[in-house]
């Protein structure tokens, strides 16, 4: 079935649970090439064991792409179509672009990891005040789920993917939003693999060529080591040794000798688990200006746009499912949005391919406009001259062998 805006706005004034979409994938080399999943702490995998619903066999499980990595993606989703102008989402935008940095770069609230309440923004500038004590950035102080209205039109993707405002001035008092969508992607019947490495050097560089030295100064026309013992720096009394071992292979010269470690995992499938609650939306209240009480219509409207985000924000990232390097997968079946409903019966399906999510988004939004509903487009903030400074010096830091990243 197609998903049209009238059955939308009809799941959400109803007492459907939510939208869920499940769709199964291999590895894009075939059946049996082995994935990569994404490593944590001490460069451990996160494994675990998960009963098949359909037997109620046990069968061990390696997570391919977290909740976190999931939204993420699905946010440069939506980014990537407001850039193509096909959609347009409210964003805060902070400009790093001053003179003394010698790297420049945008960052918006599509891509800050606390959105609209990150630490960038607060530390940044509205019109020359604080955005925290700009109009718009108040919102924040009185924003609850009986009162979202400034943030649906700041920052509505908070709504869907959660917020905390843990950076305010309230530290972990601060206004929390739930997730309304959550997604990750397992890989099931999960065995472990080898990874091996090795590095001819075409240079055929020995070790015993060595030692390398730090050098005293840098130049523009030798590298920041050295061989001569007179050009190195002196610690200790002695000349000090090239980022610590100052053997070549420190300088990343040399050969590295064939390893093999453990890495990667074969799996008969990968699952990917998209959940959109409509519960969730249905417990926020949107009244609007210089009123405390919200309208039903007005209630609906948002929460019918903000479904129609998650859906439009889920489907737009299933394009891209190469999670990282050598973990890239490939669908089975055209994946498939399942309204949940009245329990005990077959949910009802719905196809929606990016255009019909995009088109579906616009109509929404529009009528939740209509109804006079903010919906802001980019506001461009300046970072602080405090901001800049801390960006310029962890810039130089990181462009030395002294930078150490927190």
């Amino acid at each position: 079935m197609a998903l049209d805006l009238e059955t939308l706005k009809k799941a959400v004034d109803g007492t459907a649970a939510a939208f869920r979409c499940i769709t199964d994938y291999q590895p894009a080399g075939g059946l049996g090439d082995k994935v990569f999943p994404p490593t944590y702490e001490g460069g451990e995998y996160a494994t675990e064991e998960r009963i098949n619903p359909e037997t109620g066999e046990v069968r061990k499980c390696v997570l391919l792409d977290s909740v976190q990595s999931q939204a993420n993606r699905m946010e440069l989703a939506l980014l990537r179509a407001h850039r193509d102008g096909v959609t347009s989402v409210p964003l805060l935008i902070v400009r790093f672009d001053q003179q003394q940095l010698s790297k420049k770069f945008d960052i918006s609230s599509l891509e800050a990891p606390h959105r609209i309440a990150d630490a960038l923004f607060r530390d940044s500038l509205k019109n020359g005040t604080i955005f925290r004590k700009s109009d718009e950035g108040k919102v924040l102080d009185t924003a609850d789920i009986r009162n979202a209205t400034g943030i649906f039109g700041l920052c509505p993707t908070a709504l869907i993917f959660g917020l905390w405002d843990s950076t305010g001035p309230r530290g972990g008092l601060g206004v929390k939003f739930q997730r309304a969508i959550v997604s990750e992607i397992v890989g099931y019947d999960s065995v472990a693999g080898k990874k091996t490495s090795s590095r001819i050097d075409p240079a055929q560089i020995m070790k015993d060529a060595g030692p390398l030295y730090e050098r005293k100064s840098a130049e523009d026309n030798v590298p920041d080591w050295t061989l001569d013992r007179e050009n190195a720096v002196i610690e200790k009394s002695k000349p000090k040794p090239y980022k610590k071992k100052g053997d070549p292979s420190s300088a990343v010269h040399g050969n590295i000798p064939p390893n093999i470690s453990d890495g990667g995992f074969t799996i008969s499938k990968a699952r990917q688990t998209t959940t959109l609650s409509l519960s969730v939306l249905r417990r926020l209240c949107f009244p609007l200006k210089d009123t405390h009480n919200s309208d039903n219509a007005v209630n609906l409207a948002a929460r019918t746009a903000l479904a129609s985000l998650g859906l439009a924000a889920g489907t737009l990232a299933q394009v891209d499912t190469d999670l990282r390097s050598r973990c890239q997968l490939f669908a089975e079946r055209e994946p498939v949005w399942e309204l949940l409903d009245k329990p005990g019966t077959t949910p009802k399906e719905f196809k929606l391919s990016n255009s019909d999510a995009v088109e579906l988004l616009n109509a929404a939004v529009a009528e939740a406009k209509n109804l006079g509903l903010p919906w802001e487009g980019e506001i461009e903030l300046i970072p602080s001259p405090e901001l800049v400074e801390l960006v310029r010096r962890s810039q130089e830091l990181a462009s030395s062998s002294d930078g150490e990243p927190i």
